[in-house]
């Protein structure tokens, strides 16, 4: 499905008015359906608002978020159902998973709609937001600040829908060298950062343990506990976090800087991470 819809729209700019075609985003439900390795009937999981595109590192970025999967061998497969009509329900994923996969999806599931807002719903507590058996997130890298000082640009430029429509956000994964590896974009900041986790995930490539992790809006704690399940040690926001976000990271052990734009940023937990020097950790 196309993620941009053409819309007619009257511009009023100047004291003059015009008639004009225009970009927005779309923004659509996806149903991540469960369903057992033995072929059994399944069941609902969630339904969430996204924009279409990458469905499938979607559903898988965000039942690992959940904890529903804890790695690539619990996935069987992801796939867009074909009904009898013989066209694909393009806003539809079915996820066959391993059986203990599918027992821990059973004891979370809601068979609710989340807005795309919404990112690890139902969790509030920053002990139910770390994941009982993450791996350590590594100390020994370093980002120098003009480095981090250049990925919001890096990222706009990637970012091909925000481009034509202005109303999407986007995730992008950063080395610490400043190379970008991947962007995705949505309509709701954890969406896009469920494709670039799912993307690295279905690649095995969980935990991203040498990852920056940069997001195009705020940094609420959904963001975070997603950095901290997939074992990015530095998350960037152009704009503020939360103060569930800043006590998440330091728990967590994640580097969380914000306002990275305009030549400046604060480091609000785990600073060591940012130094211009191999010898400053202050």
């Amino acid at each position: 499905m196309n993620p941009v819809e053409r819309v007619r729209v009257r511009t009023i700019e100047g004291g003059r008015d015009a008639d004009r075609d225009d970009d927005v985003a779309v923004e659509e439900p996806l149903a991540i359906q469960i369903r057992r390795e033995d072929g059994a009937s399944g069941f609902a999981f969630v339904t969430t608002m996204r924009t279409p595109g990458n469905d499938a590192e979607l559903a898988a970025g965000l039942l690992f978020a959940e904890g529903v999967i804890e790695g690539p061998g619990d996935v069987l497969r992801l796939a867009v159902p074909d009904p009898s009509g013989g066209k694909p329900e393009s806003n539809v994923v079915v996820a066959t998973l391993r059986r203990a996969a599918v027992e821990r999806a059973e004891k979370l599931h809601r068979a609710s709609v989340m807005g795309s807002a919404c990112g690890v719903c139902g969790k509030t507590t920053i002990d139910n937001l770390i994941p009982a058996e993450r791996p350590a997130i590594a100390d020994r890298l370093r980002v120098d600040p003009e480095i981090l000082l250049a990925l919001p640009r890096r990222l706009k430029e990637r970012q091909s829908i925000f481009a034509s429509t202005g109303g999407l956000h986007a995730a992008g994964l950063f080395t610490f060298a400043g190379e970008l590896e991947e962007v995705r974009e949505d309509i709701g900041r954890h969406n896009a950062t469920d494709k670039l986790v799912g993307a690295f995930l279905l690649r095995g490539r969980v935990p991203i343990s040498a990852g920056i992790l940069v997001v195009s809006g705020r940094a609420g704690f959904e963001i975070v506990q997603k950095a901290v399940s997939a074992g990015i040690p530095l998350v960037a926001s152009v704009s503020a976090p939360s103060s569930l976000a800043v006590a998440l990271a330091d728990a967590g052990g994640v580097t969380l800087v914000g306002f990275l734009r305009e030549r400046r940023f604060n480091v609000y937990s785990h600073r060591h991470r940012v130094s211009a020097s191999p010898g400053d950790s202050s």
